[in-house]
């Protein structure tokens, strides 16, 4: 079980890895980090951007649940 959940844990990293970097930048710099660009929109435009946004939240809650389920089964 530990080496499935490995294996998974690397292949939803390496797929967050390039989903991330498929991203449009929105920003501007750390202005817009800190709170000084509110008024971009933080919806993606177009339905490929929409979709790119729901894989990527899938894969993270993959990883997520990798990462707690491997703390779990390593701590017991």
């Amino acid at each position: 079980m530990e080496l499935i959940l490995t294996i998974l844990l690397m292949i939803a990293s390496g797929l967050m890895i390039v989903l991330v970097l498929l991203h449009k930048g929105r920003g501007g710099g750390l202005s817009d980090m800190f709170g000084g660009g509110v008024s971009s929109s933080l919806g993606g435009s177009s339905v490929a951007e929409r979709n790119l946004d729901r894989l990527t939240i899938g894969i993270g809650i993959i990883w997520f649940a990798c990462v707690i389920a491997l703390g779990l089964l390593l701590a017991y």
